[in-house]
């Protein structure tokens, strides 16, 4: 069986577009899909009317939320994206959102970058405006020759345009997640550079919350980390999620994972297989 449960399109920071992505799974052989776009259901609602073939599609969304002054991203799975609870959350992000990029937008002008944030704004064509707008921007407008360049020097971590977000807890998300009928995964653990103890330390404190899962396999995991996770999820008792954490086509990564990958660990997706089985 091949799955993904962790990918993103144009209504995030993908670059295909909902429709694009649900093609390339079934291109690609995927039987299982989660769209899980930054803050956002929009991906997911663009499908309703798609033709899925043999393809299976779950809702889902990834949150941002932080942990001890950490930056963390929690998947929610299985969701129900009808939620007033759920939506009235999201709304409030996407402000949370708005207002941070008026702030870069603001700190960019200040520096000779005019129209920083209405090009910014132009390229997200109205989805929430993120920095790799900005660089997109600032790229198109002969500011700087790269993305790469814009994030070094202007958007990176401690540069002019790294405006700090008033994400919600750990706690938070979860709890909007768990209240849409959702599963909560800690997308890629190791991903946040936390020492052993203070991973195990957010773990225990995501599953005290009510978190079930972890990331298992993001992309293309090491085996030595493949084999920290799976241990993890042994010590925590959670279920094991895969997914590619795709955003556009490119030549290191692509849909899909193969389901053994999490073995001997109990799979998230057995919810939803066990689901199919009954009807």
């Amino acid at each position: 069986m091949i799955v993904d449960l962790h990918t993103h399109t144009t209504a995030s920071d993908g670059g295909l577009s909902p429709h694009e992505l649900v093609l390339r799974a079934q291109q690609c052989g995927v039987q299982l899909l989660a769209v899980t776009d930054h803050d956002t259901i929009d991906g997911y609602r663009a499908l309703a009317e798609i033709e899925r073939g043999e393809l299976e599609i779950i809702a889902g969304i990834e949150l941002s939320c932080t942990w001890s002054g950490v930056n963390i991203h929690v998947l929610g799975l299985g969701i129900d994206v009808t939620c007033p609870y759920l939506q009235s959350e999201l709304a409030d992000q996407r402000n949370a959102r708005g207002e941070r990029a008026r702030i870069i937008g603001e700190r960019l002008e200040k520096l000779g970058f005019d129209g920083s944030y209405e090009g910014a704004a132009n390229l997200a064509e109205g989805r929430a405006i993120g920095r790799p707008d900005f660089a997109r921007f600032m790229v198109a407008a002969g500011y700087v020759d790269s993305m790469a360049t814009a994030f070094d020097k202007y958007l990176g971590a401690g540069k002019v345009g790294d405006v700090k977000a008033m994400w919600p807890s750990l706690e938070s998300v979860v709890a909007w997640i768990k209240s849409a009928g959702g599963v909560a995964v800690m997308a890629h653990p190791l991903h946040y550079k936390l020492t052993n103890a203070k991973l195990r330390r957010m773990l225990a404190e995501f599953k005290e919350a009510g978190g079930e899962g972890i990331e298992v396999c993001n992309g293309r995991p090491s085996a030595s980390d493949l084999n920290y996770l799976k241990q993890l999820c042994k010590d925590f008792e959670f279920e094991a999620s895969a997914g590619s954490d795709f955003h556009q086509p490119s030549n290191w990564l692509e849909l899909g994972c193969d389901a053994k990958v999490v073995e001997p660990c109990r799979p998230v997706w057995a919810r939803w297989q066990r689901a199919e089985s009954s009807v």
